[in-house]
């Protein structure tokens, strides 16, 4: 399965769950209710899982992705605060990446290189793990590539 095909079934699921805020608009659901009723079906829907698959995404998925928010904002089901995808898809990875980094005991822990020391007085950055060589573009897509070069330049 790609991304696209993974993009495609997400949009369809959520297109398919959008009836109940549809069903709850029509029952007059307050707007802060059916703001919270978008958040945790649609948005976690959305979400879930999406530091595995969002380094794989095109241009074209997170268009698509972006266009489904959108008219979630056009039929009212969420507010105007929610903020692109890319931008989701970034807050997600750094969070994760950020309880990553601070437990020792995590499980994604023993996928990144060692602690190298620093020798040199450089700007502080969002880690001091060793950098893993980009063989190929399948794995500058990889999440923990992408995270340990976030920002490395």
């Amino acid at each position: 399965m790609t991304a696209a095909d993974h993009v495609s079934k997400l949009l369809e699921t959520c297109a398919r769950r959008s009836y109940v805020l549809r069903v709850l608009r029509h029952h007059d659901l307050p707007s802060i209710s059916m703001n919270d009723v978008f958040r945790m079906t649609l948005l976690a829907k959305l979400l879930y899982c999406v530091s595995s698959w969002s380094g794989f995404c095109s241009a074209v998925d997170r268009n698509r992705l972006d266009a489904f928010i959108r008219r979630c904002k056009r039929l009212r089901y969420s507010s105007d605060d929610i903020p692109t995808v890319a931008k989701m898809f970034e807050n997600a990875d750094s969070a994760l990446f950020s309880r990553v980094i601070r437990n020792d005991k995590h499980v994604l822990q023993h996928y990144l290189p060692d602690r190298c020391e620093v020798q040199y007085n450089l700007r502080p950055r969002q880690h001091y793990k060793q950098l893993i060589s980009k063989t190929t573009e399948l794995n500058n897509r990889d999440y923990i590539v992408r995270m340990l070069y976030k920002d490395a330049y």
